[in-house]
């Protein structure tokens, strides 16, 4: 997120504006904590994790009597534009903002769980699958030499991207989602295929799967197979969420941060900023498409063939 704090405080500096920084998003904007921010607050940002504005939940911004807090702020810092870095909650909040206090707000979609429809990849996400990805292939050394099965949970309550594409990335010989039912049975039949003959199995498990997290599918696949077999799990955790960010995160934030000043110039609003291919595209910031998965099913399919092999 801070090389697209970077891209808005220095374009928007370009353009003769007075750029804002909000602390902890909304739960800041409530309570006041407002930060002019200038070239010397971004130098140096953009090779680091996370958000030198810091982030937070606020259950009071749900209420009327918090956001009239919120809006009596905003009105008080002459601030009149919104740039949001979020997922739905964010988008909605500023959505809501737009309508009760006029704000032009401009959205660009943050989230490693990369479920934005409309946009191919979220701010984070990148970063994140290749913090996975980093990390499987150091367990993958272990699994080989000691002849384990190893269960490795990663995150992704309600999508599955990080753990398909880990999976594909990595080599994994199987995965476990949220959008697929998991068959334990089926699971157990697969390791005991794929296994014979080789050094290692390695099995991605989304947190949200419906069988449960790493633990306990390995614990639901060891009475299914002969006594002997190594098991381990491994749960990744919150790594996933912070380190440099990648290259990708790096022009992609950028770019969308670029625009939504750019946007905001030309008098528009309401729209999230998604990348497609090569190019950024524009969506409405509120709308169904934003609060569901968007799993590409041909990559599982993908996934699934390797795995008869």
């Amino acid at each position: 997120m801070n090389a697209c704090i970077r891209a808005v405080v220095k374009y928007g500096l370009q353009l003769g504006y007075r750029i804002v920084g909000i602390e902890d998003g909304y739960l800041g904007m409530i309570e006041g904590r407002f930060v002019e921010l200038d070239y010397s607050n971004v130098n140096n940002i953009i090779q680091l994790g996370g958000t030198i504005l810091g982030t937070a939940r606020s259950e009071e911004f749900r209420t009327e009597e918090g956001r009239k807090k919120a809006i009596g702020n905003l009105r008080k810092e002459k601030i009149d534009a919104l740039v949001l870095i979020g997922g739905d909650g964010t988008f909605a909040g500023g959505h809501v903002l737009s309508e009760e206090a006029g704000i032009s707000v401009i959205g660009i979609p943050a989230t490693i769980d990369n479920d934005i429809i409309g946009t191919d990849h979220t701010i984070g996400y990148d970063t994140c699958l290749n913090t996975v990805i980093d990390a499987v292939d150091k367990i993958r050394d272990t699994a080989t030499s000691h002849h384990r099965i190893f269960f490795v949970e990663v995150m992704g309550r309600n999508a599955g991207f990080i753990a398909l594409n880990a999976a594909l990335a990595s080599g994994a010989e199987n995965v476990l989602i949220p959008e697929e039912k998991t068959d334990i049975k089926q699971l157990a039949k697969e390791i005991l295929h794929q296994n014979n003959g080789q050094r290692s199995t390695i099995i991605i498990v989304a947190e949200g799967d419906d069988g449960g997290g790493a633990i306990e599918i390995m614990e639901k696949v060891r009475p299914l197979l002969p006594p002997g077999y190594d098991m381990r799990h491994s749960i990744l955790g919150h790594i996933q969420r912070g380190g440099r960010p990648s290259a990708l995160d790096r022009i992609i934030a950028t770019r969308m941060g670029a625009l939504a000043v750019e946007l905001l110039n030309k008098g528009k609003s309401e729209l999230y900023i998604g990348v497609q291919g090569e190019d950024l595209c524009l969506n409405e910031l509120l709308s169904k498409s934003t609060s569901t998965a968007k799993l590409d099913h041909l990559k599982l399919e993908l996934l699934k063939k390797l795995q008869t092999q």
